[in-house]
Parts: C-alpha cells; structure tokens; sequence
C-alpha cells in the first residue's frame, strides 16, 4: 500500500501538485487524467522520488519514502520502476542490452560498464522480451524498432529491476491506436498476472475507462476527483478538463481505441 499525505511540490511561484491526498492499494491499476500541465507527471516523479517533495509525506510499509537516501532511496526507484513516454533507450545498443540495464541496482558498476551479464540475468531478459513478443527483435538495435515495440522494451527493462509499483507517464501518447492497444494490454496483464500495482497517466479518457477499475482526476495541481470510471459524467469532467478550447476538447484529441479492442478484465 502507498499513501499520499499532504504533499506539495512547488517550482518557483508554481504549484505544481498541491496537497495530494492518496491511497493506493497493492494491485490496483489506477489511470490518472488531467490536462497537459495539472501535475500528472509531477506527482510520479514524486513517487518515485526523482524529484523531492515542497511538503508532505509519501508512506509505503510504513516508512516515509521522503526522507530516503543513498542505497535505501536506490532500492525505492528499482520497487518502483518508471516508464517514460520518450521510452528513454540507449538507441545504438541492441535490444537485449537495453533490458539487462534495468538490473543496475542488483549489478555491481563495473560488470555493468563492463556488459558482463551473467547466463541468468540474460536469460530473464530473454524471457521478459519472449513475453512482451519481441523475442525476435532481442539482437536489433533499439533504433530500429518501432515506437510501440520501444516502449515494450522500455516496460521488459522496468521489469528487470522486479518492481512492485509500475509507474507509466504518457506511455502511449506518442503511439498509433495498435502500439498503444499493445503497450496498454500488456500492463494490464502485468497488473492481473503478477499482481503488480500500475499507476498510469493518460491524455485518453477512453484508454481510462476500459483499462483502469479506479481514475483521478488532476486540475492545477489537485486532485479533484477519485473513483470508479462510471462516475465520470459530465460534471466530473467539467471539472477536471474544463471548457475546451478552440472547440476542440481535449479529453478526446488523443488517440482512442477501438471499443471492439478493448480488453475484458476480470
């Protein structure tokens, strides 16, 4: 479990999250939505630690993850792994390589720099690659695979590091309707299948509804709505996403999936 107290984080005059009060429960799948600039990532990055929270405190067993350093802070970034929209790859080493770097935490520096891999760590990431479909592409090089097959990369090298949380920022914002259905799919298996809790922001209102059982809203930095995806009504929207702009709404600018492609979750 994971609980959010009163935390703040400003940029200069800026509120970028402000008093976020949260509880996440181990093994949920939980869709964040908001505007561009209403703190989504902020608030991951917080969570993960790569930036420090202004005030507040961010509980998990009962520590205060806010006041870790070195090596324990270390181990809270591997339990909870990130995935960027930009997916973030080394593009002139090969796939495989890519994937064996999320085990920095478990290998020592040298062998790291070194590539020295061990026929075990290898063969995990061989089977993270087997699972995510890419077993054939696992001696390419990262530049030379699609954005989609990146960003399943991206997600194998996450789960080299054997999170318990998976935190996702935009991971399909970039991504044509069958890349995301893809990259989606798969986190919602990793959800059900190994129970791991994923945390999710998302441009897509629609992605939100099929994938995700529990949705937050985010607005200027607060959080102004927790529930289920059928408590969504116009309303609730107005008040996360506001008037659109130009006519166009933004909730709906980002790419939809086809409501035939969407997953049944149990």
């Amino acid at each position: 479990m994971l609980e959010l107290v009163h935390l703040s984080r400003r940029f200069g005059d800026t509120l970028a999250v402000a008093d976020a009060n949260l509880r996440i429960e181990t093994g949920e799948m939980t869709g964040i939505i908001g505007r561009s600039g209403a703190g989504k990532s902020t608030l991951l990055r917080l969570i993960n630690r790569l930036i420090d929270p202004s005030e507040g405190a961010i509980l998990a067993e009962g520590i205060d993850v806010a006041d870790l350093r070195g090596r324990s802070l270390r181990q809270w970034r591997a339990r909870t792994a990130m995935i960027f929209q930009q997916f973030n790859l080394v593009n002139r080493l090969d796939v495989l390589t890519n994937v064996l770097i999320g085990g920095l935490i478990r290998v020592p520096t040298p062998r790291m720099l070194l590539r020295l891999f061990t026929e075990s760590e290898r063969a995990e990431a061989v089977a993270l690659l087997d699972r995510l479909g890419l077993f054939d592409v696992a001696m390419n090089r990262a530049d030379e695979l699609s954005g989609g097959q990146q960003q399943r990369v991206a997600i194998a090298r996450a789960l080299m590091q054997r999170p318990r949380i998976l935190l996702a920022d935009e991971p399909i914002a970039s991504l044509d309707p069958l890349n995301a259905k893809l990259v989606m799919d798969a986190l919602a298996e990793l959800n059900q299948r190994d129970g791991i809790t994923v945390v999710c922001n998302l441009h897509t209102l629609d992605t939100a509804r099929a994938y995700c059982r529990r949705i937050i809203g985010m607005a200027a930095g607060r959080i102004v709505f927790d529930g289920p995806p059928d408590a969504l009504d116009e309303t609730v929207l107005l008040d996360i996403y506001g008037e659109a702009e130009g006519g166009v709404d933004e909730r709906m600018t980002s790419v939809s999936l086809p409501s035939s492609s969407r997953p049944v979750l149990a």
